[in-house]
């Protein structure tokens, strides 16, 4: 071997040494809830590795197991996935159809609650009220310019920072404009499919959450959508008050941690066997309009852009070390060990978490953990997973 060949072996050798374990349980998604899975404090155990692309390949990642859409090596295995998107049943139909007889069920569950923010810049404009019905006027683009917002003469034009892919945040978002505007605005996880019309050539957009603070911010005339956490949601200078319905003038909900735990309610977990095996019941959207099995919020005390993080994980895994890292993180998730970490970060833990465990969060740990009921849905179940699980 030649010097040089060898002192690049070193070189490499030395680099695979100087890197950290990898993470044992590996997924990833939504940059949405990216800062409460990663950040400082971090909901997510140290043995768990978590990217955030934004671009919506989450579901397809994990339910597929393919790791290239989360820009991992082919050899690598997805274990989890985190989306605001919601399965929808064509999605599941087909992971039974192709894949569950050797990776095992699949379960959806909601991590936290969480409150879209309306961030916006406009010179000369500090507490921004904006209905439902405004907000369909701006993100349709019937309306262009800031005078018809403020109902003044100013020409200012509206920029619109979107998501530039498939997005959990504007599937959630449109959600909310579909129940007010159903004529207009569909519900899509990409903004240029649930507008009926053409998004206007100014309008910009953009990859992740991030990136919509970052361009709100540099801009003029600007407004956009993002998880809260990504902004000082108690500061009406930089994010609007929302309300479903005209309110007084300044009296409208921030999207803060109280406003947005009064509004996401109580979910009535599922009940029946055949509803508890279905991982379409779990997580509950909202805006009746939109085929949501919640209202939107509108009392005064309620943020009515609101919906679930959530988690995509499997039954059964084929490395029972996966399986447990994985219940003890759930454990963790519907007991009081994550609350203070949650409500940091400006999420809301799972309606009856801990303190009602016959609420949402309690049916979660009886029926994934615990088998309460004897329906053998619980990760790890020997009579399930014998034999089968996800690489």
């Amino acid at each position: 071997m030649s010097r040089h060949s060898l002192f690049a072996t070193v070189l490499v050798l030395a680099s695979l040494c100087s890197q950290p374990a990898m993470a044992a349980v590996i997924g990833g998604g939504s940059s949405s809830p990216l800062r409460l899975y990663t950040g400082t404090p971090a909901l997510l155990p140290a043995d768990f590795s978590y990217i955030g692309i934004g671009g919506g390949d989450e579901k397809a990642a994990f339910l597929t197991n393919a790791p290239v859409l989360l820009g991992l090596p082919l050899a690598t295995s997805v274990d989890f996935a985190g989306s605001e998107s919601l399965l929808t049943a064509s999605e599941l139909q087909t992971y039974n159809s192709t894949q569950s007889t050797s990776y095992g069920p699949l379960i959806q569950i909601p991590v936290a609650g969480m409150a879209l923010a309306i961030p916006y810049k406009k010179s000369g404009t500090s507490t921004l009220q904006l209905t439902a019905a405004q907000l369909c006027d701006i993100f349709s683009g019937a309306i262009s310019t800031w005078g018809a917002v403020l109902r003044n003469a100013d020409t200012t034009p509206i920029k619109v920072i979107y998501r530039s892919g498939s997005s959990g945040s504007t599937e959630l978002f449109t959600r909310f404009l579909n129940d007010s505007c159903p004529g207009r605005i569909s519900v899509s996880s990409l903004l240029t499919q649930a507008n009926f019309a053409p998004l206007p050539n100014h309008w910009q957009a953009v990859a992740g959450s991030a990136d919509v603070v970052a361009a709100v911010n540099a801009g003029e005339g600007t407004i956009g959508y993002v998880a809260s956490e990504y902004l000082a949601p108690h500061n009406n200078a930089t994010s609007a008050r929302v309300s479903k319905l005209p309110m007084a003038a300044g009296t409208a909900p921030l999207p803060t941690v109280a406003n947005t735990r009064y509004a996401l309610g109580y979910f009535p977990p599922p009940m029946t066997a055949m509803d508890r095996a279905n991982p379409l019941k779990w997580v509950p959207s909202f805006g009746y309009g939109a085929g949501g099995q919640m209202p939107v919020p509108t009392q005064g005390n309620q943020y009515p852009i609101v919906g679930y993080t959530n988690l995509l994980i499997g039954q059964c895994y084929r490395d029972p070390a996966d399986a447990e890292a994985i219940r003890r993180f759930l454990g963790e998730l519907y007991s009081l060990a994550k609350v203070p970490v949650i409500y940091q970060h400006f999420f809301v833990t799972v309606p009856q978490t801990a303190s009602q465990m016959s609420g949402l969060a309690g049916e979660i740990r009886k029926v994934f953990l615990d088998n309460a009921y004897g329906d053998n849905l619980d990760i790890g179940n020997v009579n399930v997973c014998h034999g089968i699980g996800r690489p």
